[in-house]
């Protein structure tokens, strides 16, 4: 099989394609050959040095994979052989081969490609997550996303608008008649400045009741100023560490530095709540994690779920795809494909 390591912390000319065997399945394990294989934000801070849960380099990242399988281990139904499926991984998604628990592969809805299939699993989870399990979005509600133009942010933009909610999103000017094409109801430009203003003013002073923020460090300050009593935060990703100059830990101390605190005097009398989301963390909660994406593909089968790849890269030129996503130039979901 074919991997791209990550062989040490640094820009993208630390990618390598490495040849291994492949690895026979084990016990209540799915061997796929993988069609596509998800790029997320969290990959690039394991490059970069600057993502906690990430293996010591050398090491392969990828948290999902779409792909056929092509053998199961001891106590796996053999009939799944065969079978086009997409999968939650702990790292090694980036592999044209990979071992999962039965647990986390799911059959491939039939009007998906393989590149939209391996763009549901974090996108989507995280998002539901977000909005639905902890944000508990309501009709008639009011929605800030950050980064809406990213993966998460129209996974968000999709559940938000079949909930009911009233959805605004920051994004550069360039991306906002795509958003809007997608049902963005008010795009606000992050790049003016004055974002938390302009929310303010669309919003006639009130605020909105949830805001879903990746983009960490001072961001969050400024999404709580604009919550209204009984509005939420929820936190996920810190993407801003990517801006940091230099890589590793000392650039995980200075976001720490920007980050806020929340008092809980200061919640109760604001009568706000704040929260995060991490769904590489959610390993043990596989009936969850199960019931979760049963909703998601229920959605694809109504059609509320849309899955939008902006563009696949082969292996052979990760190191684009990285720089493609780190530049803020995509558009919902960029996969790599062996």
């Amino acid at each position: 099989m074919r991997q791209i390591v990550i062989t040490k912390a640094g820009g993208p000319e630390v990618l390598r394609i490495e040849e291994k065997s492949d690895p026979l399945p084990g016990k209540g394990e799915v061997g796929i050959r993988v069609r596509a294989s998800g790029i997320n934000f969290a990959d690039i801070l394991a490059r970069r040095g600057l993502y906690p849960d990430a293996p010591r380099p050398p090491c392969v990242v990828g948290y999902e994979v779409s792909g056929i399988v092509e053998s199961v281990g001891e106590g796996v139904d053999a009939d799944l052989v065969g079978k086009a499926v997409f999968a939650l991984t702990r790292f090694k998604g980036y592999a044209d081969y990979v071992l999962v628990p039965r647990s986390q592969v799911f059959e491939k809805p039939q009007g998906l490609s393989f590149e939209q299939a391996a763009g549901l699993p974090v996108n989507y989870l995280t998002a539901y997550l977000l909005l639905v399990v902890m944000g508990s979005l309501k009709p008639g509600e009011s929605v800030l996303i950050q980064n809406a133009g990213g993966g998460v942010g129209l996974a968000a933009l999709d559940i938000a608008r079949h909930v009911g909610a009233t959805t605004y999103g920051t994004a550069s000017p360039g991306k906002h008649e795509f958003l809007r094409d997608r049902g963005l109801d008010h795009p606000i430009d992050y790049t003016r400045g004055d974002w938390v203003g302009a929310v303010m003013e669309r919003t006639a002073g009130a605020g909105v009741e949830l805001v879903i923020d990746p983009i960490g460090g001072k961001s969050w300050r400024k999404s709580y100023k604009v919550l209204r009593p009984t509005g939420r935060l929820g936190m996920f990703g810190i993407s801003s560490a990517a801006e940091l100059r230099g890589a590793g830990r000392l650039g995980l101390v200075r976001l720490l530095a920007q980050t806020p605190w929340y008092h809980p005097f200061r919640l109760m009398n604001g009568n706000k709540g704040v929260f995060g989301v991490n769904v590489g963390h959610l390993w043990k909660e596989g009936a969850k994690v199960g019931s979760w994406m049963r909703a998601i593909l229920q959605g694809v089968d109504e059609g509320w779920v849309r899955p939008h790849v902006d563009r696949t890269f082969p292996f052979d030129r990760v190191g684009e795809a990285h720089v493609y996503i780190e530049q803020r130039r995509n558009r919902g979901k960029v996969v790599l494909v062996p």
